[in-house]
């Protein structure tokens, strides 16, 4: 797993963005990847867990299912709408589309300067990871 700054440097070298720019796509990837594998959740011998929205308002919570008894909820902060904010302004900024690929098995980012859609974005894409 490479970190935030050998990803960023990768950046700058391949798109001629800024540093603090990249950093920027590279952190929000982490974001993005880490929320994923709590969307998929994980569990243990006596609950299983994972992020779920809302289906009326959007908003995420923490959904806890126990082997006995009644699931739960809490809400948590959005952190997926927050990266994907600043991930969108920062490819604004930049001139460059974006793709979010929601499989936290993989890259959770790919970014070029021509747009990406969900059949060329590993080919045509540079991952941010």
């Amino acid at each position: 797993m490479s970190t935030a700054r050998e990803v960023a440097s990768k950046l700058v070298r391949r798109l001629n963005i800024p540093y603090d720019e990249a950093i920027t796509l590279a952190r929000a990837e982490k974001t993005l990847t880490r929320w994923g594998e709590l969307e998929c959740g994980d569990g243990n011998d006596r609950a299983s867990w994972g992020i779920e929205r809302d289906e009326k308002t959007k908003r995420p919570f923490l959904v806890t299912h126990p082997r006995i008894g009644k699931s739960y909820r809490r809400p948590v902060p959005d952190k997926e709408t927050g990266a994907l904010k600043r991930i969108a302004a920062t490819c604004e900024r930049n001139g460059l589309h974006y793709f979010h690929q929601t499989d936290p098995r993989g890259c959770s980012l790919y970014v070029a300067r021509e747009p990406l859609t969900d059949t060329n974005y590993s080919g045509d894409g540079i991952a941010v990871c």
